[in-house]
């Protein structure tokens, strides 16, 4: 991401269209299958929890909001899409469909993932412990090729519906169900190479990387400044929150942190899987985040309209 930054800083550069898409496939695929059946009893039986992150995450965007409009000097609505840490695709979509400033939007959430990725992996990696998640972790699987090949096919053709309904992220969460649902089932036919998940993250890192343009991060200095400020904020919050709710809840907190955590889902996802902590537990908590967001906002920020909250 920052080697391709630096780049993009200087003269155009690009990334091939497919790079994406094929990392998140067989990210999906790794990600869902760290879901064995007695892992995805252990998520399942967290639910409450991971609806209540979910829930508390919009909220405390709610409350930034504010201090991101005061900041950037947009108006409250604009302010809280920026605000509100539901992705990138998803929140320019509900502020296009609120009639809130698109481009305002899309910069804010970009600069608030570049926040967080820059902060929460190194910080966990750290300070958390490691792979000491044993109702959450599940016995790695062989490489069998001809097994992981039919995955990477049935993942897309998984994510192909899902894209034309409109679903954010659909190149990972098509593989990923596909892959929950072999591995809840028992019927995984073939691991994911750590090679092949490293690659993904060179992807993602490489497309993030060509949007930090100098035209997009200077186009205005205030509302960058405001991104960061209102980011890092909102980090702090959800990590007090997330701690608080681990030691109530029982759950790894170094999980509950980057399951909580107002960054992207794959960017999530890939740091717990990196530092092994928790991976279905993280993921879980961004799924239903994602599930609240597309449920949640559009009417949370009407009724903030109505009642003058925005």
């Amino acid at each position: 991401m920052m080697a391709t930054a630096a780049l993009a800083w200087h003269r155009t550069v690009a990334v091939p269209a497919w790079a994406r898409p094929a990392g998140l496939v067989f990210l999906g695929l790794a990600l869902g299958s760290t879901f064995s059946g007695p892992v995805l009893a252990a998520v399942t039986g967290a639910l409450p929890v991971l609806l209540l992150g979910g829930v508390l995450a919009i909220g405390t965007g709610l409350v930034v909001a504010r201090l991101f409009s005061r900041l950037a000097g947009t108006d409250p609505q604009t302010g809280f899409f920026c605000a509100v840490p539901g992705g990138v695709v998803v929140m320019a979509v509900l502020a296009q469909e609120a009639e809130a400033s698109v481009a305002t939007v899309t910069l804010a959430q970009t600069m608030r993932v570049l926040v967080v990725v820059l902060t929460f992996p190194p910080l966990l990696g750290w300070l958390a412990p490691h792979g000491e998640y044993g109702a959450f972790t599940a016995a790695k699987e062989a490489i069998w090729w001809p097994g992981l090949l039919g995955m990477a096919a049935g993942g897309l053709a998984a994510a192909l519906p899902l894209r034309r309904l409109g679903f954010a992220n659909p190149w990972m969460l098509g593989p990923c169900f596909l892959a929950i649902a072999l591995a809840g089932t028992g019927n995984l036919p073939s691991g994911v190479p750590v090679a092949l998940v490293d690659a993904a993250q060179v992807a993602m890192g490489a497309t993030l990387g060509t949007r930090l343009t100098k035209s997009f991060l200077l186009a205005s200095r205030r509302l960058a400044l405001a991104s960061v400020i209102s980011a890092a904020v909102l980090s702090v919050l959800l990590t007090v929150l997330a701690m608080v709710i681990a030691l109530l809840s029982g759950l790894p907190a170094a999980a509950l942190i980057l399951g909580m955590a107002p960054g992207g889902m794959p960017e999530m996802a890939l740091t717990a899987k990196a530092l092994e902590l928790a991976v279905p537990l993280v993921l879980g908590f961004h799924l239903t985040r994602t599930v609240l967001c597309n449920l949640l906002v559009g009417p949370i920020h009407r009724l903030g309209l109505r009642f003058r909250l925005l």
